[in-house]
This record gives structure tokens, sequence and C-alpha cells, in this order.
């Protein structure tokens, strides 16, 4: 979470995480501009590098060593990343559309995702051909083509429609490759049949002859049968039909062609060309919004049409980055101009590459060295970063503002009254919260429909009150996120004593700055965590919301139980021979902590963020269902410091099996470099609850005892007949990282209650 003294007044958002965008983030990292937030919404953390992934398919190189880490860049960068689907803009309001979060205000915004296969011009495409752009989503369907073809007995027949440089490339490639891992299985690689399709009488129609030339002497040798003048016309499951009445039937059919702008692009607005492209000006703005400027292939040049190629994409960065400082500036912007020529180094699947640049025409092993040597410079432009030392990239540069604006900055900026006098102004929170809306409940007598000092709900007869409060400052730059987390956190204590949500109230600190950007954060922050606390039937009834340096968030949350359950999920209920479950996997101290330190890949945090958004709602009447005798959900304490608190008031002692513990996505490499939360020392001192066990310390799981859980998941006791039913129950209600971690022993002599088995 980046912290600032500096009040936010301008927002910029990039929508994609294309090779422009990242070549602008790491500019604006190296020369940040004061009060000015940036905002990447992406599809995917791991945005991969064009210019490697045939080399990638061929199995030259590893997956992360073709993809740039766009979570960790924006942590280095300082800037907000924001993982959803963009489905549209709204001009007038100038907000950005996501499919699954509210609303992204922007003053500025950019575009840049790449193009999108317009496989419904052909018929029967869309549901029988493999489309290979959207780059970004090409690995999974690559992975499943390459698990296909080991189990498909005999021969393969392979269709690839599209012969530029790309489908070429990509055609010896995926040969390359395919025929290694058919020699591995021992079965002969001529059961592979390639075919390439080309619409023109040509392959490689804007490159010179003698590149035409080597790459036509090259598909030959390796015996791909080429196409010309073959537009593909029709595709159905296993066969496809050309122009000129030609038929083959395809195993696989692979689309290289016919990509244009993304759908959603067409209702903006915007002025698009024939190809459904962002028309831009020489500045990279949209001819029809200078508010919006667009780069790499989703954008179209009026004054000259470009080639889609990642040459361009990556040029486009320093005067997309500079004119985006210079808008906001009110100062000329500069004019982006494209190369008449580039050099273009196109692989033949092995290490051997050709060269192409105009009439120019050279090849060899060493081109393809050469390249290689290009691309992994520049990838490592984008994963050998360190965080930022205190001030080592000031921003100083003023942004022109308003008089309204320059007199609330001054506001924002000067010393702050304390008291009720740092509460955000009730204009501002009623704004903010006039588009959320709380479940309704009948037995919230006052609440936010009807406000007033304080709620007032009533206990139905036969029902106790069960309260918890929860309050942490913010982790992840993502307001929305971590409102959804902070209430699933909350709840967590209520779900763990078998109680039903009745109603919460919120506290929360909010960052000083322009209205309109404290509005948006609040916003923001209490629509994710109102969607979660409406899912579990809890309303909101209130709060109080204060300014302060960090954004923060907590709940106090109010819930019901029947009074005949109480002693069910207490922590004292253990009873020897029981089984210790644990619903949900650790790590997410050490993960985070790396993340900070950008040592953990973004991968790693998306799936710890995905684990913290799991509410722990059905798997408590789960276990119950099977007899569950004792109950808690794993927090600050860490499952040492947890279960520390089962046993004592149980009266037992219990047993953990560190190789059966279910871990996050990196959290074993992030503890191993010995990455720890600034928590852990606290909880270490639990340890004298361990009996020695020297062996136990070597594991590598060791330290993760102690590391403390954000969301966590719910360690539970269940009589050991039930324990096998009641894992395979919990896992089918979506907690599928449920595990058996150790059982629940009679108390012992030693003083020592928790044993460790290796």
């Amino acid at each position: 979470m980046q912290a600032t003294t500096t009040p936010i007044v301008r927002d910029i958002v990039l929508i994609g995480g294309g090779h422009s965008h990242v070549g602008v983030l790491r500019m604006f990292a190296m020369q940040p501009l004061a009060g000015v937030r940036l905002t990447v919404v992406c599809t995917d953390t791991d945005t991969p590098y064009s210019g490697m992934l045939p080399g990638y398919i061929a199995g030259h190189y590893d997956f992360d060593a073709v993809h740039i880490d766009l979570r960790r860049l924006a942590e280095f960068a300082g800037v907000r990343y924001f993982r959803d689907e963009v489905v549209g803009i709204d001009r007038r309001a100038r907000k950005v559309l996501c499919r699954t979060r509210p609303p992204l205000p922007y003053d500025l915004l950019s575009i840049n995702i790449g193009s999108t296969p317009q496989l419904a011009r052909v018929h029967g495409a869309t549901e029988h051909a493999l489309p290979v752009k959207p780059i970004r989503r090409f690995n999974e369907r690559w992975l499943a083509l390459l698990a296909r073809v080991r189990a498909h007995a005999g021969t393969t027949t392979i269709a690839v429609v599209g012969a530029g440089a790309g489908g070429v490339e990509l055609t010896l490639a995926m040969q390359y490759r395919l025929r290694g891992e058919l020699v591995a299985l021992g079965r002969d690689p001529d059961e592979l049949r390639f075919h390439l399709f080309s619409a023109d009488t040509q392959i490689l129609p804007t490159h010179n002859a003698a590149v035409r030339g080597a790459f036509e002497r090259a598909l030959a040798e390796r015996r791909v049968v080429v196409h010309r003048n073959a537009e593909v016309v029709d595709v159905a499951a296993g066969r496809l039909q050309t122009g000129n009445g030609e038929t083959l039937a395809a195993d696989e059919i692979v689309w290289v062609t016919q990509a244009g702008g993304a759908p959603w692009l067409r209702d903006t607005g915007l002025a698009l060309d024939g190809q459904g492209f962002i028309r831009v000006r020489d500045t990279l703005q949209s001819e029809s919004d200078p508010l919006i400027f667009a780069a790499g292939d989703c954008a179209s040049l009026i004054d000259r049409p470009l080639e889609k190629a990642g040459v361009f994409a990556v040029r486009m960065a320093r005067p997309l980055a500079a004119n985006l400082r210079r808008s906001l500036l009110h100062e000329p912007l500069l004019r982006y101009r494209p190369q008449r020529r580039w050099l273009a180094l196109i692989s033949t699947g092995d290490r051997h590459a050709v060269a192409s640049r105009g009439w120019l025409f050279a090849r060899g092993d060493w081109v393809w060295r050469w390249k290689d040597w290009i691309d992994r410079r520049f990838m490592r432009r984008f994963s050998e970063l360190a965080p930022m030392a205190e001030g080592a990239a000031p921003a100083t540069t003023a942004i022109p503002l308003d008089e309204a604006e320059q007199t609330q900055t001054i506001s924002a900026i000067a010393m702050r009254c304390g008291g009720c006098g740092a509460k955000v102004g009730a204009t501002v929170l009623s704004r903010a919260l006039a588009s959320i809306h709380p479940v309704e409940r009948d037995d919230v007598l006052i609440g936010l429909h009807a406000p007033d000092d304080a709620a007032v709900l009533r206990v139905p007869p036969g029902s106790a009150l069960v309260h918890s409060v929860d309050f942490f400052r913010a982790f992840i730059d993502d307001p929305w996120l971590f409102g959804q987390i902070a209430a699933n956190h909350a709840l967590g204590d209520i779900f763990a004593m078998g109680g039903a949500p009745q109603s919460a109230t919120a506290i929360a600190t909010i960052p000083p700055g322009l209205e309109n950007k404290v509005e948006d954060t609040v916003f923001q922050m209490m629509a994710g965590a109102v969607s979660v606390l409406n899912d579990a039937g809890c309303a909101l009834v209130g709060g109080h919301t204060g300014e302060g340096r960090e954004l923060a968030l907590g709940f106090a949350i109010n819930g019901l139980i029947d009074e005949e359950l109480l002693g069910v999920l207490r922590k004292g209920g253990m009873r020897p021979g029981d089984a210790l479950i644990l619903t949900k996997p650790i790590g997410t101290g050490t993960l985070f902590a790396a993340h900070a330190r950008l040592q953990a890949r973004g991968r790693w945090i998306d799936a710890a963020l995905a684990s913290m958004q799991q509410s722990n709602r059905l798997a408590v009447p789960c276990l119950i269902a099977h007899g569950a005798t004792a109950c808690t959900d794993l927090t600050g304490f860490g499952l040492l410091g947890h279960l520390i608190e089962m046993t004592r008031p149980s009266g037992v002692d219990a047993e953990i099996d560190l190789g059966a513990l279910s871990l996050l996505d990196g959290a074993a490499e992030t503890a191993a470099a010995g990455i720890l939360s600034s928590l852990q020392p606290a909880n270490v001192r639990l340890r004298r609850a361990l009996q020695n066990q020297p062996e136990a310390l070597q594991h590598p799981n060791y330290p993760l005892l102690f590391d403390p859980q954000t969301a966590g998941g719910l360690l539970a006791s269940v009589p050991a007949p039930n324990a096998e039913d009641c894992i395979a129950a919990l896992r089918r209600l979506g907690y599928t990282h449920t595990a058996r971690i150790g059982r629940v022993l009679p108390p012992g002599e030693a003083m020592e209650p928790i044993h460790l088995r290796t």
C-alpha cells in the first residue's frame, strides 16, 4: 500500500497491460508527478512479451521468462493495480466501467489492450478455431493443445490460418516443440502434419523477397504444406474450407489472422477505423476525445497506418508517458514519429533466426543469439526491480488547478483538526454512500435507512447476541478489494462462533484530498465492504469516517445465535481423538511482506487475495453437521497462537503434522527466503508451547506456524470418524484446500501442549 503526504488531485487510468503501458509505468516510477495517481486495470497479472512468445512455444523459455509481472511492476511504480475486465467507458461522467467492480473515475485515460480475434466473420471459427490473440490468453490454450497432441494416438493434423510473420513463426515454433514432445514419448515425430493457409499469393507479404525465400525453404524442409490464395471461409469440427473450394480435415485449427478492436470500443463513441481500432492523432490522443489516449495494436494512426507489430507499441511508451504528463501540466504535446523501417528478428523454431529490415536480410544461429540478447535485455527492465528509497524520486512539479481545487488542496495539506474536526465532511459522505444499498432486515429498527444518533436493533426471543470488532490499515492499493477483505475478516469471528451476522458498524480513516477523490475512495471501499456484508445478510447500520494518512477500515459486527447452540462452536470444546481440520491455506503474512519488498510474484498475491475474499459462511454449517466440537478463525496470532487458544480451555494437547499444512502459492518460497510479517516475532514467542523437537525446527513449514493471517480459514476439531466425510463436503462447497493437519491428544504431563510431526 503506497502512502503519500501529497493530496491526490488528478487520476490517470491505464486500461490494459500492453507493451506501451508497462513502459509508462516504469517511466512514471522514475519520475512521478506530485498529486497524480496512476491506476492500471488489467485482466491478467502476467502480461506476455510478444517478441519471446514463439521461443516459449518452442520450449526455449519458461513462462516467467516471457511474462512481465504487472502487479509487481505496479507496486514498484507506486501505481494502483486493479485486476478486472473493462467493459466500457462513460465519457460524459469520465468513468471506466468494469465487469465486477464499481465505475472508476479518470481525469486522463489511456488504452493499450492489443487486438481481439474477429472470428465471427468466418462461419464456425468462433466455435472450432483456437485464436492466438489476445496473446495474454494464449498460454492456457497452448497448454491444452499440447496435452491433446500428447494424448492423441496416430497422425495429428494442425492447420494454421494466417501466413504473416506471426503465423509463420508460430507454425515453426509449434512444430519444433511438438516433434520434440513426440520423440520424448518414443513416438514418430512424422505423425505431425502442418498446413499453413495464406489469403495472399505469398507468405510474409510485408517483408522482402530474400526473407520470404528463406522461410519458404524452411517450411519446405520441415514439410509444412503452404496453401496460397487460400482464404479460409468456413470452419467446422475437424474441418476447414477455403474460398476456392479446398477442404482440409484438421485435428487443430490455430487462428493467427483477422484481428480487430475489442467489441466494447464500439459503444464508447470514440472514432474507430474499419477494423474497430481507435483512431489517434500523432500525439496518440483519440481523434474524438483529447482526454483519451491509445497505443499499441488497439490504436490506428490517422495519418500513417502501421503494421500491428510489437516494436511500435514499445516505441510508443515514451511519447505516451510524456504526453500524459504534459496534458496535466497544460504543456504542448509531443508528436509520435514511427520509424519508416524497423528491424524484425523472426525465429525458425529452432535456435535460428532471420533478420529483416527494409531490403536487408541476414540469417543464422548468431541472429537468434542476438534476438535472445535484445529480448532478455528488454525484459530485465521490468523484472530487475528494487524498492525505491524514501524520497529517491522526488515529485515536485505542480499540477495546474482551478480556484476551487486550489482551496481544497490547501485545506488538505494544512494542519488537520483533531477530534470530530477530523471527520470526513457530511456532504462527501452522503454522496459517496448514496449508491450503496445495505441489505434490509426487519430486526434493524433504526439504521442507515433512518439515520439517528445510534442504530437500534431487535434481538429475537431465544437468541443471544454475538459481538466482535476488527480494524486494520490497507495492505493493498485497491480500496474496493480492501473493503471486501476487511468485511470478510470482521465477519470471521461471528461465523466461527456459529452465529448469523445481523448488523455492522464501520469505522474508517481516509487520506485527505480533493473532495471528489475522497468521495470516490469512500465509495469504492464501502461498496466492496457492503457487497460482502449483504451476501452474509448483515446490515450496515452506521459508522464513523475520519481523515488519516493511510487508508484503514474496520467493523463492529453483531450476530445472533440460538441460545441452545451457545456451546457448540466455542474454542474450549476439543476432545482427545478429534481430527484437526483447516479450511483454507495459510501464508498471507509472509506473502504480503514479500510483496512490499517486490519479492513476491503477482500471481501469488492474486491467489492470496482470492483466498481472503472467500467467506467462511458456508463452512460453518458443514462443520456443525459433521459434529465439530470446537472452532476458531485464523487471524493475527497465526496457526499456533489460535491452536493454543483452543487447547488451553479444552484441557488437551494437540499434534500438528507440518507436512500436511496447506499453503498459499509462494508462501514456502518467501518464508524460506526469511521474508516474514512484522507481527511474526511476537507470534514466535509462543514457541514455548511446543515440545522440544529439533527436527521440526528444520522443516520448511515450521516458520508458517507463526504467520499472521488476514481473513484466514477456520480451524476446527471434528470427531475422527467424521473427518474424511467432512473434508470431502467442505471441498465440494469450494474450500478446495481443506486439509487434516493434525489431531487432539489427551493432556500430557509435560508443560508444552503442542506436539509437532514431520
